[in-house]
């Protein structure tokens, strides 16, 4: 076999495929791989590229074959999309992976570790926990009103419907409706003690981190944000600047230029949406609690008469993430800006 020098890996769940070439570009191998022949075949190798999609498990393949000497490079699905030449399949989509790694200017993801990966599994598990948790809310309340029972928004009203429902002596619901909601009651008191215990974990960790406190002296950013910051972002030194970061995030507008004309949208909304989304909140609560007497920047005062509630949030979330780079890359603490209507 001539020396092969790029491999392009499509993974899978249980089959795998390969396609390599050597220096020349010249199709040295095409084949099809179990899961327990991958490490096997990799170890047989010289020292070559590999190219793999970022996907759920190309974190672990590329830690397992960067381990046996090989150069393991991962890449956005997105961008190797365009070099599927024709019919979507193992094999061109290997070769797609294969092609894309040698461009020069593609872009790669950084290989995440172990211990980083368990990192941010926390908040992943904790936004699921949430969801869950708000579908039986919404659920057990939906079945209440079916029975004219309508309560306020907020927890404690929800607490007193959980009282009404686990009362012997009311009499206003009937004893089949009663077992199957207490029931209900019970799994989302469980799924909240649950997010407890995840959030006193994460506001621990964040406070005995340096850079989680100095994360949260952003207005707008709390241990939540700050935690999955650093535990999703683990290099962002790999990101040229703030404005290339806060693209990554999905805050840059949507472009359909052509004919030298600009035409920008709203946001592209890609990249990490869970961190996109938390900053936005965390910039929606600085705007709902923000009040005249507060110090508040120019920019955003004046933002904020001229612009709807939800843009200026998402205008501010974009900042957000700009400081967040700065403060992550090189250090420091934020300095609030000088407040609307200060002199020069």
């Amino acid at each position: 076999m001539d020396k092969i020098s790029t491999i392009g890996l499509d993974l899978a769940k249980h089959v795998f495929q390969v396609h390599g070439v050597d220096a020349e570009g010249t199709v040295v191998v095409r084949k099809r791989l179990r899961r327990g022949e991958v490490s096997g075949f990799f170890a047989k190798l010289g020292p070559c590229t590999v190219g793999i999609e970022a996907c759920a498990s190309a974190h672990y393949w590329a830690r397992a074959i960067g381990a046996l000497g090989h150069t393991v490079k991962l890449m956005p699905p997105a961008y190797v999309k365009a070099y599927v030449k024709r019919g979507k399949n193992d094999a061109s989509d290997a070769e797609a992976i294969c092609e894309a790694v040698m461009r020069p200017t593609m872009r790669f993801v950084p290989v995440k570790s172990a211990a980083q990966q368990a990192s941010g599994m926390i908040y992943k598990v904790r936004d699921l926990l949430v969801r869950q948790r708000a579908q039986a809310t919404n659920a057990f309340r939906s079945h209440l009103s079916e029975l004219g029972i309508v309560a306020a928004q907020g927890r404690s009203k929800l607490a007193e419907l959980f009282t009404m429902v686990r009362d012997a002596n009311d009499t206003s619901l009937p004893a089949a409706a009663c077992a199957v909601l207490e029931d209900l009651a019970g799994q989302i008191e469980a799924l909240s003690a649950r997010i407890e215990r995840l959030d006193e974990a994460i506001v621990a960790q964040v406070r005995s981190s340096e850079a989680g406190r100095r994360l949260t002296s952003i207005p707008g950013v709390g241990p939540i944000t700050a935690g999955a910051l650093l535990a999703m972002v683990p290099d962002p030194g790999s990101f040229r600047s703030a404005r290339h970061f806060a693209t990554w995030l999905g805050f840059a507008p949507r472009q359909k230029s052509s004919g030298g004309k600009q035409r920008l949208g709203s946001i592209s909304k890609q990249g990490n949406r869970y961190l996109r989304g938390l900053l936005i909140l965390g910039a929606a609560n600085v705007l709902r609690f923000m009040r005249k007497s507060a110090p508040v920047s120019a920019w955003l005062a004046a933002l904020r008469q001229r612009r709807p509630f939800k843009v200026v949030a998402v205008a501010l979330a974009h900042k957000m993430a700009r400081i967040v780079w700065a403060l992550m890359v090189k250090g420091g603490v934020y300095r609030a800006a000088s407040p609307a209507g200060a002199t020069s």
